[in-house]
């Protein structure tokens, strides 16, 4: 007898899961991409431009980039990129920014902590 397959809906879903991104104003004018990064999915470690410390593996986070720079978002091997650039140049996707969440929410309470000589 042969085997029964499986129904389409008990099936893993192929590919990762849709980003759940937003759009929010800065305080300098402009609209950012904002992507939120569960912990499990964060593989890496980044330095947050906010307190200047290290985002470290495991720990949810947001990535941020300017909105004109890729409309979307898609996602490899754990992080979250840019998606297909529309006439910016080969580096303009490339500007996105990995913040913890309380940092990039209190950005307009306080300045950069990083001083640079």
């Amino acid at each position: 007898m042969a085997r029964r397959r499986s129904s389409p809906r008990r099936q893993q879903p192929s590919g990762p899961l849709p980003l759940h991104q937003r759009v929010e104003a800065g305080p300098d004018g402009y609209d950012y991409i904002v992507v939120p990064i569960a912990g499990s999915r964060a593989r890496k470690v980044y330095r947050c431009p906010g307190c200047d410390h290290e985002i470290r593996c495991g720990i949810a986070h947001v990535v941020v980039w300017l909105a004109g720079f890729g409309g979307s978002a898609r996602f490899d091997a754990g992080e979250a990129k840019p998606g297909p650039r529309h006439g910016h140049g080969d580096d303009a996707g490339d500007d996105r920014r990995h913040w913890h969440t309380p940092c990039w929410a209190n950005r307009n309470n306080r300045s950069p902590t990083r001083k640079w000589s």
